[in-house]
């Protein structure tokens, strides 16, 4: 039997033939198995001074480019499987490139273990140079309203605000969406028993630099834990701001979490990577955010904040060499162990019970 359906023109049935018709040859998506995301990097990708990727594409043999027209930076993977992304600084820059990767059709993210690895500011309260946290909990803080410190009541510990409130930390706690992330705890739990015995190098330099503060977390050699972190594109400094993020933390996690380190990119990867999630793309359960402490986030005893600050810029990090030695150290003990087992991990999410 014949149809006929005079409405559709012949532009129109050649269209429908041409969708109907098999994608013969068209190159199948490259399965990724990790995704390791780092923000900067000062030079080349090799062989320079180093920023967060450099030891990943060394020593993981990151030998195939694929570049990105639509993010920051070429992607780079190695026959095993893992992939690096580099996604420049900032929660705009992470955000864009993270997404333009994850809609590529190029790659199968879509039973991907996502590893933000990154070198971030540390409170002396809680961490200590060159240790390694695994946060649970990622907070924004861009996301508010600011009064200038000088116009703040007397009354205020503080002139920043949550949006949609009228005074600092105001319940009931309303978190936007973007402003709070919560991963897989039972991942994060694992990561952290995984590493947790991982030595971490301790030198006389940064024991000598550890001792012009007082907090708990200073007195310590550098070490693997879990810890949360403050996200912002604001670079923020000063022991007033530490006590202000600590606050944040608690408010938007009805204290669950607890501050430890703040860095700048996070709250924009894991918004895109939750919106890819919707879109079916990249498992939201299979993230995990390191972070390590390259400084500390706030002056010395004896030292204002602005003189602190002043002292404060890339490759210049107190901790900056072995706090990046320690974001490869830790996070590539989880890398190769997800791709040597990969035939368990690629079904089955690694997980402990969490301990306390």
């Amino acid at each position: 039997m014949r149809f006929f359906f005079p409405s559709l023109s012949r532009s129109a049935w050649m269209l429908l033939s041409f969708l109907a018709l098999p994608a013969l040859g068209a190159p199948r998506p490259i399965p990724v198995k990790v995704v390791v995301v780092a923000m900067f990097e000062v030079g080349q990708d090799t062989g320079d001074a180093p920023g967060e990727l450099q030891y990943w594409v060394e020593r993981d043999h990151l030998d195939r480019i694929f570049p990105l027209p639509a993010g920051f930076h070429a992607v780079r993977m190695n026959d095993a499987g893992e992939m690096a992304v580099l996604t420049g600084q900032g929660t705009a820059h992470a955000a864009a490139t993270i997404m333009a990767l994850g809609l590529d059709p190029r790659f199968d993210l879509s039973h991907a273990y996502w590893i933000i690895a990154g070198i971030a500011g540390g409170s002396p309260q809680r961490v200590s140079l060159g240790s390694a946290a695994w946060a649970r909990w990622i907070v924004d803080s861009d996301l508010g309203y600011e009064i200038d410190a000088r116009e703040i009541p007397p009354d205020w510990t503080t002139g920043y605000i949550p949006l949609r409130k009228a005074r600092p930390f105001e319940p009931p706690v309303a978190p936007l969406d973007g402003q709070m992330f919560a991963v897989n705890p039972a991942l994060a739990q694992w990561a952290f028993q995984r590493t947790k015995d991982v030595p971490l190098a301790d030198t006389d330099k940064l024991k000598e630099i550890r001792s012009h503060y007082d907090g708990a977390g200073a007195q310590l050699p550098p070490h693997v834990m879990m810890g949360d972190e403050i996200s912002s594109s604001t670079y923020w400094h000063g022991k007033l701001l530490d006590a202000w993020a600590t606050q944040w933390m608690s408010y938007f996690t009805d204290g669950k979490g607890q501050f430890a380190t703040t860095a700048m990119e996070d709250t924009g990867t894991l918004l895109s990577l939750k919106a890819l999630a919707g879109a079916g793309r990249v498992d939201y359960q299979r993230i995990l955010v390191l972070r390590t402490v390259s400084n500390f986030d706030q002056q010395p005893r004896g030292m204002n904040a602005a003189d602190s600050l002043a002292r404060e810029r890339i490759g210049a990090y107190s901790a900056y060499l072995p706090a990046l030695e320690a974001a490869y150290t830790v996070g590539h003990t989880v890398v190769n162990e997800l791709l040597t087992h990969w035939q368990t991990y690629a079904g089955t999410l690694p997980g402990a019970p969490e301990t306390h």
